[in-house]
């Protein structure tokens, strides 16, 4: 079922697939695919819904927003639990990241509304930001509520309505959210949810005449089709795409540790985050440490079912993304680079499940695939370089430019590189995550930002009033 204007809806046409478990490889439910009959139905209710909802006072969505807030709060376990069997993250991650960074988007949108100035003067007028309209939402498997919550908390606190499809693979989690801002009070035909693939719902979301903005989560050629469909109605387009971070490891750092957790940063989510610093980058000088240390890293995994709370690594969500992590693995080791940990093949422990081993590969070389391409998997490869300016022009060197990150014992040093790494976000020294300062990507990573007061803005229109007696 959808939930469409305010209710549950069954689907114009019948056509349903499972949703698969990747540490068992058995389905756990069924949804139903939608059809582009279905978004139209739901990009009416939008509609119909935004005339008034785009009226409505900071107060009263604070309201309903508060609402969510406590819902989600209440249902947190279960929704982790939900994420951990859908696509495979460990559930002491789950709880802590997965859906605990999901409910940081509504309060961080609830906090930039209640102090957002919609209105200001400005020379000799006023400037009005106004909610966009209808705002066709598409989200990913990797992180499926956090992705979603980042879409649609800015949406609902400016004034806009929405219509969401979230992944396929991984919707369980998004069905329960749609119950809980059912449970609200927000009003009919605000948010709206259509289960359904890219090429049929999501496509159809992308070039809807209804549909006012498209925000696009997932892979760069998938951001281009959105992109080249939303163009005929030259709806706002926003998109956080692929990422191949680079990880640059100073020579007065402290090695081993940066090392250590870097390698653990890489392997966030078993790898499947658009943000992980795939590549390290460590001075030529420092490798035989640098291999040593990744290696201890690497043995410190703990692998296993997802459910158990001391797992830390878990399965990659399918088949498909099993298969392809392989293939660069493989390519990896065909096109040279030194194996230090890990390789080919599912565990000898695990006797079912799309688990891959933690692999790490030194002596890469820039133009290697595995240092070009997205792997998406635990999968991580160190480089070497000689100088500063290198290290730079390796970390960019790539049609990507998601994030960034600079390990040094001295800030400063730290803040120089940073400037110069051309990425929507660079973490020096671990920085820890925080939900109020922009992301999103430079280059083939994407356009617009999400997060915070930045994220919140994606959502308005700018409106200049003149001739106002001030």
């Amino acid at each position: 079922m959808f939930y469409i204007d305010g209710a549950w809806v069954d689907p114009m046409r019948a056509s349903t697939i499972g949703v698969i478990n990747p540490a068992t490889e058995e389905a756990i439910g069924r949804i139903s695919l939608g059809s582009s009959a279905d978004v139209d139905r739901a990009a009416a209710a939008a509609r119909r819904a935004f005339a008034t909802y785009c009226e409505t006072s900071v107060e009263q969505r604070l309201f309903w927003l508060g609402g969510i807030i406590d819902g989600f709060r209440a249902r947190l376990p279960e929704l982790a639990r939900t994420m951990t069997l859908e696509m495979g993250s460990p559930i002491t991650f789950a709880t802590e990241r997965q859906a605990t960074v999901a409910l940081f988007h509504f309060e961080e949108a609830a906090r930039v509304l209640a102090d957002f100035a919609f209105e200001e003067r400005m020379g000799a007028g006023i400037v009005r930001h106004e909610p966009i309209g209808v705002c066709g939402l598409i989200t990913p498997w990797n992180w499926p509520l956090n992705q979603v919550a980042s879409k649609v908390a800015p949406a609902i606190a400016t004034g806009c309505t929405v219509v969401l499809k979230p992944s396929e693979i991984a919707p369980l989690s998004a069905m329960i959210l749609a119950e809980i801002i059912h449970d609200s009070g927000l009003p009919a035909g605000v948010f709206n949810l259509v289960n359904g693939d890219g090429p049929t719902v999501g496509e159809a979301i992308a070039s809807h005449p209804e549909v006012d903005l498209v925000s696009f989560t997932g892979s760069t050629s998938a951001g281009i089709r959105v992109a080249m469909l939303a163009a005929p109605t030259v709806k706002r387009v926003a998109q956080e795409l692929g990422g191949k971070s680079a990880n640059i490891i100073l020579p007065d750092a402290d090695i081993r540790a940066a090392v250590i957790a870097g390698v653990h940063a890489c392997y966030t989510n078993a790898g499947q985050n658009c943000q992980s610093p795939t590549r390290m980058l460590v001075h030529v000088s420092q490798r035989d440490v640098a291999f040593d240390a990744a290696r201890t890293a690497v043995a410190s995994i703990r692998l296993g079912d997802p459910l158990r709370p001391e797992t830390t690594l878990g399965p990659l969500v399918s088949q498909g993304q099993f298969d392809k992590v392989q293939k660069l693995i493989q390519t990896g080791i065909d096109e040279g680079a030194t194996l230090l940990a890990g390789g080919l093949g599912r565990p000898a422990e695990m006797n079912r499940g799309y688990y891959v081993h933690p692999t790490v590969f030194g002596d890469v070389t820039p133009q290697m695939t595995i240092a070009r391409e997205e792997i998406f998997g635990p999968v991580l490869s160190i480089l070497n370089y000689e100088t500063e300016d290198e290290a730079v022009e390796i970390a960019n060197d790539t049609p990507f430019g998601l994030a960034g990150f600079v390990q040094s014992s001295d800030p400063q040093r730290a803040l120089r590189l940073a400037k110069r790494i051309r990425a929507g976000r660079v973490y020096l020294n671990g920085a820890a995550f925080d939900r109020s300062l922009p992301f999103g990507g430079y280059k083939q990573s994407g356009n617009g930002r999400e997060f915070g007061i930045y994220g919140f803005r994606e959502y308005l229109e700018v409106k200049a009033v003149l001739g106002y007696p001030g």
